[in-house]
C-alpha cells in the first residue's frame, strides 16, 4: 500500500477534527498511518484515498465508531491526580449533600476510557458510606475503551496505585489481571458519547460534578470552547467541572468560576 501523502493525511486529520473535535498535529502524521493501515485492511481497501472516500461518501456511521478507536489514546489508571480526588470526596461531596433533601449525587466521569475514574469515583464513595443510588453516568468516544470498562479486568499497570485496602476489598486475582468486584461495576452506567456532538450531548443535564479530566489536551481552542460549553449546560446550577491537574480553561469560558481549594482547582457553574 502506497504511504499516506501530506494531501490526504490533512482531509483525514479534518474529517477526524470536524467529527469528534480531536486536532491531530502535523507531527502525529505516522500516527495516523500506522493506526488506519489495519482498518483499510480490514475493509478490503486499496488505500488511504480510498478510505477518506469512504469516510466522505460511505454508509460509514459505524466506522466511524473504529475510526475513533483507532485514533484516541486510552492511557488512565485508578486513583489518578490522587489531590482532585481527596478534593472530590472530602470537599465537594460533603458540600453538595448538605444543601440536598435526597443526599444523592449525580456524577459524570466524560471521556472515562477503559472506566478506571469512574469505578475509582465509586470505590471513594462507597468507603465513605455514601449511597450510590443513582449510577455514575461515564462515557467516551471509543466503543473498544467502553466495551473494555463493562468487562471491569484491568492489568498490574492500572492498578499500580490502588491502595491496598481497596486492592484487597474490590478486586479479585485472576492469573495476571484484577476483575473489579460486580459491588463496584454495578454502580456505573455507560454510554457512548462524543463531547463535541450537541445531540449526544443534550441526553445528558443536571450534574452535579463533571469529570473531563486529561480529554481537552486533544482539542483545538474552538472545539474546546464547544466542549466546555456543552459541559456547562449539562451541569446543576452550583455544580462542579474538574479538568486535569495540567489543564486550564483560562482561554476557554468565563462562564465557570475556578475556585482553588487545597491548591486544587475546580470550576463552578454560577
Amino acid at each position: 500500500m502506497k504511504p499516506l501523502s501530506e494531501a490526504t493525511f490533512k482531509q483525514l486529520r479534518d474529517f477526524i477534527h470536524e467529527k469528534s473535535g480531536i486536532f491531530i498535529a502535523d507531527s502525529k502524521k505516522y500516527l495516523i498511518e500506522s493506526r488506519l493501515a489495519k482498518r483499510i485492511e480490514e475493509k478490503k481497501l486499496g488505500s488511504y484515498e480510498d478510505y477518506l472516500y469512504y469516510l466522505l461518501y460511505g454508509n460509514s456511521s459505524d466506522e466511524l465508531i473504529k475510526l475513533f478507536d483507532a485514533v484516541t489514546t486510552n492511557e488512565t489508571f485508578f486513583f489518578r491526580e490522587s489531590q482532585q480526588l481527596d478534593v472530590f470526596v472530602n470537599h465537594l461531596v460533603p458540600s453538595l449533600l448538605s444543601s440536598k433533601a435526597s443526599k444523592e449525587l449525580s456524577l459524570w466521569s466524560a471521556a472515562c476510557s477503559t472506566g478506571e475514574e469512574p469505578y475509582t469515583l465509586s470505590m471513594l464513595l462507597m468507603e465513605k458510606g455514601h449511597s450510590i443510588k443513582n449510577k455514575i453516568l461515564a462515557s467516551d468516544i471509543s466503543e473498544g475503551a467502553l466495551e473494555s470498562a463493562k468487562r471491569g479486568i484491568y492489568n498490574s499497570y492500572s492498578i499500580r496505585n490502588v491502595p491496598s485496602q481497596y486492592l484487597k476489598k474490590y478486586f479479585k486475582l485472576n492469573g495476571q489481571s484484577y476483575e473489579l468486584s460486580p459491588i463496584i461495576k454495578n454502580t456505573v452506567k455507560f454510554m457512548n458519547i462524543n463531547l463535541v456532538d450537541e445531540k449526544k450531548m443534550k441526553l445528558v443535564s443536571g450534574m452535579d460534578i463533571i469529570f473531563c479530566r486529561n480529554v481537552l489536551i486533544y482539542f483545538d481552542d474552538k472545539a474546546k470552547k464547544k466542549a466546555v460549553s456543552l459541559l456547562y449546560d449539562s451541569l446543576k446550577p452550583g455544580g462542579y467541572l474538574i479538568i486535569g491537574m495540567s489543564e486550564s480553561l483560562h482561554n476557554i469560558t468565563r462562564a465557570l468560576k475556578p475556585l482553588v481549594i487545597n491548591k486544587v482547582v475546580v470550576y463552578q457553574r454560577a
